[in-house]
């Protein structure tokens, strides 16, 4: 049985797949170097109908078929595919579905018009993220999250999902990047994000506008470390984050290529 520590990325985009800012280029040398340094790694992110199958060899991955995902009382099956990050030896596992994820569009129609699904989308892939992980027996020692589709899975993890043994050593790392957008996912929000009989209204109310800031002080809230990835980050939220003690807050670096403050936040959580 492996000794291996282990660490998983969570990931709104990474490279090659979906380069939407320079946070994606970071995420990729941060897998490759983790893998290099002794950490067993994987990593999930959204398969946006617009990453091409074809060129990054994805392929669905059949055994892990059968899931599906419950929002708001409606079924979605999730397919999971996966592929192998070119120059090096790990696999990355894309989370598809029909409904959210074929569209040739990220987050926002041909006019501009922020799709009213958005809150749905977020909400099956950070409980189709967790899922996956349930569903691979994998149990990882550091989940590392980013880009704001992921921001629901630190309070998942503290709440719905607190009591699953895969889960039970899990600590959650939550990189804030600058806000993308300026609209917010709508009145129907915290109540799709209520997956569970274990998440209670409150436990959502960093949440509640639903504006990419407030999922940034939710995610931020609820993770164990916060990696400031922006100059660009929103100064009321990393504010308040200043005034928690008890929170793990690593600055943006500029210059960045050996990824030491990473690695060796990655050693913190594991208490080496």
């Amino acid at each position: 049985m492996s000794t291996k520590k282990r660490i998983l990325f969570i990931a709104q985009e990474m490279s090659p797949y979906l380069e939407l800012t320079d946070y994606a280029n970071m995420i990729n040398k941060m897998a490759i170097k983790s893998n290099e340094s002794g950490l067993e790694v994987r990593v999930i992110m959204p398969r946006f109908g617009i990453i091409n199958e074809r060129r990054h060899r994805l392929h669905e991955v059949v055994r892990l078929s059968g899931i599906n995902i419950v929002i708001e009382g409606d079924d979605y099956p999730l397919i999971i595919k996966v592929a192998s990050l070119p120059n090096a030896r790990l696999q990355v596992y894309f989370l598809d579905n029909e409904d959210y994820f074929k569209r040739k569009a990220l987050f926002s129609d041909e006019s501009g018009q922020f799709y009213d699904d958005n809150a749905a989308r977020a909400v099956f892939f950070c409980k189709g993220a967790l899922e996956t992980v349930k569903k691979f027996g994998w149990p990882p020692d550091i989940i590392h999250c980013s880009g704001w589709m992921t921001s629901l899975i630190p309070v998942y993890l503290k709440t719905a999902y607190k009591k699953e043994p895969v889960f039970a050593h899990s600590k959650v790392i939550y990189s804030m990047e600058e806000n993308s957008f300026t609209e917010n996912l709508g009145a129907g929000f915290i109540k799709k994000a209520i997956i569970s009989t274990q998440i209670k209204e409150k436990d959502l109310e960093p949440y509640k506008e639903g504006t990419n800031s407030a999922l940034n002080k939710g995610a931020a809230k609820y993770a164990d470390a916060v990696v400031l990835a922006s100059d660009k980050v929103d100064e009321k939220v990393v504010e308040e984050l200043k005034g928690e003690k008890s929170k793990i807050l690593i600055p943006f670096k500029e210059n960045n290529e050996d990824l030491a403050d990473y690695l060796q936040l990655y050693a913190q959580l594991l208490g080496k």
